[in-house]
């Protein structure tokens, strides 16, 4: 692997993982571009998702300091005979509810996990979940401008969560975006802008961390090529920083109801996809 090669893998890795236009299929094509072996490159690409990782804690650190502060106090009203109490505090019960999303979305990984593998040599499945998520966004955009959208922290509900984190398992698919399905989980089920897109980023956290700790066995077994190291570094940091571009942009585009032109964006690149294939 070049150091161009790196830097643009960790470009793309970095936009895609947050704007909502599936990391996974761009990821893919590229890869399929260059003549990458996917199996060789798969260490690489645990490296760029705990890069862009790094992208959520820098926008969010002081949520998650609050969030590992409550979830401290819970620990302790556990042991003491309280409770969980989810009602004391805003943050106590989105703490409670990122874990309830994990739930779903760890059963549709670890059960379905060699069927999404299987899909990646598929171009065409692949474009088919980039449809979807231009589908998937349009409506979501669509609905969530027609119905008041109220829910706060302290408001997601048990039943918002699980949906969420559905939401997410089923974005393992490639060509559908995690950021895209949660979000949309999230305003469909009521969820105030603000809070969906915050909730969807937070989540994301054990969403790429428990990836990256699942893959990292297969992804390290056979070693580390020396001669893709430097391309490595390049490539993390630019993942990590383009992360940081990414998440800001969607913070705007969340806001400012504009999620429809990622729709034609995904539309377009899956009807390429397709015209590639077939030509």
């Amino acid at each position: 692997m070049t150091y161009f090669e790196g830097a643009l893998l960790g470009l793309i890795q970095g936009l895609t993982e947050f704007l909502p236009v599936s990391s996974s299929a761009h990821l893919s094509l590229l890869q399929s571009f260059f003549g990458i072996d996917s199996e060789k490159v798969l260490p690489f690409a645990v490296l760029l998702h705990l890069g862009t990782l790094v992208s959520v804690f820098l926008v969010y650190f002081k949520d998650i300091g609050e969030l590992l502060v409550e979830l401290a106090r819970t620990v302790r009203d556990l042991f003491t005979g309280k409770g969980l109490r989810l009602d004391s505090s805003p943050v106590r019960r989105l703490g409670a509810m990122i874990i309830v999303a994990c739930v779903p979305t760890a059963i549709i990984g670890l059960v379905f996990h060699d069927f999404f593998e299987s899909l990646y040599v598929s171009p065409g499945l692949i474009a088919a979940g980039l449809i979807f998520t231009g589908f998937l966004l349009f409506v979501t955009e669509k609905y969530s401008v027609k119905v008041k959208l109220s829910h706060k922290e302290e408001g997601i509900k048990v039943t918002h969560a699980l949906l969420v984190g559905v939401f997410q398992g089923i974005a393992i698919w490639p060509g559908i975006s995690r950021s895209g399905a949660t979000l949309a989980g999230g305003l469909v089920t009521g969820l105030d802008r603000n809070t969906a897109i915050k909730y969807a980023f937070l989540i994301s956290i054990p969403a790429i961390l428990g990836s990256a700790i699942f893959e990292a066995k297969d992804a390290f077994t056979g070693g580390f090529e020396s001669s893709w190291a430097g391309p490595a570094v390049i490539g993390v940091l630019i993942a990590c920083i383009s992360g940081l571009f990414a998440i800001k942009v969607m913070l705007r585009v969340v806001r400012n109801k504009s999620l429809f032109k990622f729709s034609i964006y995904v539309w377009i690149l899956a009807a390429f996809v397709l015209i590639y294939i077939n030509i």
